[in-house]
């Protein structure tokens, strides 16, 4: 098993736990995400960061009590 692959795994698991609270927040989170795993696997830097960000954002208007703190 290679690493980079790992590597990847790991932050975008890591993006998703730490998705944000706005949609701003994200998408940001979502891109930094995408961008650094595209890096670590040597693809393509635009296109990891665009499929994060909207990744992340799916996935916390799909499961808000998971992303967001709820007081």
């Amino acid at each position: 098993m290679s690493i980079k692959p790992t590597i990847a795994a790991t932050l975008l698991c890591a993006g998703l736990a730490a998705c944000g609270d706005t949609l701003v927040e994200q998408g940001l989170v979502g891109t930094a995400v995408g961008a650094g795993a595209a890096a670590v696997t040597s693809g393509s830097l635009l296109q990891g960061a665009a499929i994060g960000a909207a990744g992340n954002i799916a996935y916390c208007q799909l499961n808000p009590g998971k992303c967001r703190s709820v007081n």
